[in-house]
């Protein structure tokens, strides 16, 4: 039995995008309702790389769809449709690393805020030049998508 390769190169999309979706939590700007505002004290701030926030991507569809192309190339029938699959899982995985590779890190923070019952928290953001040492803060957001912010 053919495949035909449009046919092939749809799966091998379809396995990409799944596997980029469960990879990837859904962005801190998605929640929606109350939050917690925490305040507090600036006590300190050190300057610290921030690692790309690239991590999943065009390079893992580009490399999924050109590993299942190129895996579609061998063997027949049953064993056609195992190298398929396994090439798109490589390419997939070979692509992602491919653009991991050249992400390049961009300069952040690591700001420490003592809060007001005593509790230490440190939030990595984007720098903010307008935060000192000594400022009075308030923490926006929980997670990933937590950000210092003077009062």
């Amino acid at each position: 039995m053919r495949h035909h390769p449009v046919a092939i190169a749809l799966i091998a999309l379809a396995t990409a995008s799944m596997m980029i979706g469960c990879a990837s939590p859904p962005p801190a700007s998605s929640q929606v309702g109350e939050q917690e505002v925490r305040t507090g004290r600036i006590s300190r701030i050190e300057a610290v790389q921030i690692e790309s926030d690239q991590h999943m991507g065009l390079g893992l569809v580009l490399g999924g769809i050109a590993g299942g192309v190129l895996g579609h190339q061998f063997g027949g029938g049953t064993g056609q449709t195992v190298a398929t699959v396994a090439g798109t899982l490589g390419g997939a995985v070979a692509g992602q690393a491919a653009q991991n590779k050249y992400a390049q890190p961009r300069p952040g923070q690591h700001v420490i805020v003592t809060l007001s019952n005593g509790v230490g928290v440190g939030i990595t953001q984007p720098p903010n030049p307008d935060l000192h040492v000594g400022d009075s803060v308030r923490i926006e957001g929980t997670g990933a998508g937590a950000r210092v912010v003077r009062n």
